[in-house]
């Protein structure tokens, strides 16, 4: 069976087990995952991060996990290096579990892209 006609479920723990694979640590949550995202998508590599700046890397994760749809794109990156997004679109009124299952269907669709999964 391939990946596209697995179950969405079956696709999102899928996606998990090879993150592990990846870091060695499988991913609690979504959240986990879109801090992962966002380091990627920072490009600074792995360093400790303070409070506020996981906030952002939760951030730079969404927007960048969002423009699959698009509701967000690309500003450019400050002089630190830290991409910023602009909304473009309006966010989907959803309920938290569509919300959920949207963000994780951008995010597997992230990875795809990124030839990881």
């Amino acid at each position: 069976m391939r990946i596209n006609e697995l179950p969405f479920d079956a696709k999102w723990d899928l996606l998990l087990d090879k993150i592990q694979a990846l870091v060695g640590k499988r991913p609690a949550d979504l959240d986990a995952v879109l801090f992962l995202i966002g380091i990627q998508e920072l490009g600074q590599g792995i360093r400790t991060f303070q409070k506020e700046e996981k906030q952002d890397l939760m951030h730079i994760a969404t927007c960048k996990v969002l423009s699959y749809a698009g509701i967000y794109a690309l500003e450019g990156s400050d002089q630190d290096g830290w991409p910023h997004w602009k909304q473009v679109l309006p966010l989907p009124h959803l309920t938290l579990e569509e919300q959920e299952k949207l963000m994780k269907t951008h995010v597997i669709e992230y990875f795809e892209e990124a030839q990881l999964f």
